[in-house]
């Protein structure tokens, strides 16, 4: 298997080593996203207009569709809060009280999420918004809108099976469906025993983690989508895909979730084994012949139309952010910058949707649902929000 780091030349390592280059890129992107930003405000509230919906109706931007056009999705949607997110990592960057205001009204249009128990999403739904809102203003009101929706969340934990059920759609497939995606909800129930004293948030995040940890996982460390469990007596079902390329290909965004959610668990328990399961994650991932030479991967590791593969940004930015908070934990911390920062670089360069155009969004080329044929090779929303989380990140990691 070739190696990624002879792919990153003299000039890139050069850039991830000197810290005053470094925060120029940073300073540039969130300077770009400053503007295209206000720009996405005004497009999504035309739309919005043009379709004669409210903010409480429509409030979040999440992908543009195959002709052209903005979709905007009602609050119940799984990628409502990482607007709002993106605009309180703006609020963070510069301090301008322009984007706390914007913030707090896309926040705010969430709030009925807090008694909705019919996802496993709340974390990407509230903890990105309410949680990126808490996390820098300790706002009361904030606190206990999240602790009433991490109880939501967490009344959808099985004992029996472990695990909290991710989907109740598509009955006729599966009976207990847990995807990977559901390790990125497990932070906001670590926040909530912090903030409440109440463990049992913790003990449902630590034993969710341990199962996903034993049954997606195959042998080289890529991971299934979805595990369907019997809900009697907790055995598996069935291994299988449902926005891969097959039941045991390797989705880019399943492997990310997982790195992701991975370093995020050892950062919060302390559990060595989760340390070392993120670190086998990125050996997956980094060391896969498939991986591109500019680290954006294709949407999936093993899809046979690779190079003529649509890629997934969105997979990269998750990854970028996640190895930037590994490399603080792993004695292979160099090696995860420079992948980071190469991620961060290649994206700068080469896939930024022009200043005023695309609808305010940063990022192009994301691949949401490729078996569906939906949201391919086009900006979404979660890419942008792990892609200024990333960028601040690296920020704080340099300072």
């Amino acid at each position: 298997m070739k190696k990624v780091s002879s792919f990153i030349c003299m000039g890139l390592i050069a850039l991830s080593c000197s810290g005053e280059r470094a925060s120029d890129l940073v300073s540039q992107d969130f300077s770009f996203a400053d503007k295209q930003l206000r720009y996405a405000l005004t497009e999504v509230e035309n739309v919005r207009n043009s379709l004669g919906k409210t903010p409480e109706e429509l409030p979040s931007p999440r992908n543009i569709q195959a002709d052209g056009s903005l979709r905007l999705v009602r609050a119940r949607d799984w990628c409502s809060g990482f607007f709002p997110g993106e605009l309180w990592y703006m609020y963070e960057y510069t301090r301008d009280n322009f984007w706390k205001e914007k913030a707090e009204f896309q926040t705010e249009l969430l709030e009925p999420l807090k008694s909705y128990k019919g996802t496993h999403d709340l974390g990407f739904m509230l903890y990105c918004s309410y949680g990126n809102g808490y996390r820098l203003e300790q706002s009361e009101k904030y606190k206990q809108v999240l602790l009433e929706g991490a109880n939501s969340l967490a009344s959808r934990f099985n004992p029996v099976v472990g695990c909290i059920r991710s989907w109740d759609h598509n009955g006729d497939k599966w009976e207990y469906p847990v995807i990977i995606d559901n390790m990125m909800n497990l932070e906001y129930l670590f926040w909530a025993t912090k903030a409440s004293g109440d463990s049992t948030f913790y003990k449902i995040a630590v034993t969710h983690a341990d199962n996903t940890m034993k049954n997606h996982f195959r042998k080289d460390y890529s991971s299934y989508h979805v595990i369907d469990y019997d809900t009697i007596t907790g055995n598996i079902r069935n291994k299988h895909t449902h926005q891969g390329y097959a039941h045991e290909s390797a989705w880019a965004r399943g492997q990310a979730w997982g790195l992701y959610g991975y370093t995020m668990c050892y950062r919060e328990t302390n559990d060595r084994r989760y340390l070392k399961q993120a670190e086998q994650i990125a050996s997956f991932i980094f060391n896969h012949p498939n991986i591109p030479s500019d680290l954006i991967p294709y949407w999936d590791y093993n899809d046979p139309e690779i190079p003529a593969s649509p890629r997934d940004v969105s997979a990269a930015t998750i990854t970028a952010s996640a190895l930037y908070e590994l490399s603080t934990f792993s004695d292979k911390g160099k090696q995860y910058k420079e992948w980071a920062d190469t991620i961060l670089k290649n994206l700068t360069e080469s896939y930024m949707v022009s200043l005023n155009q695309g609808y305010g969004f940063l990022l192009r080329s994301s691949t949401g649902h490729k078996p569906a044929g939906t949201e391919i090779d086009v900006p979404i929303v979660y890419a942008d929000y792990y892609f200024l989380e990333a960028l601040t990140r690296k920020k704080n990691l340099e300072k």
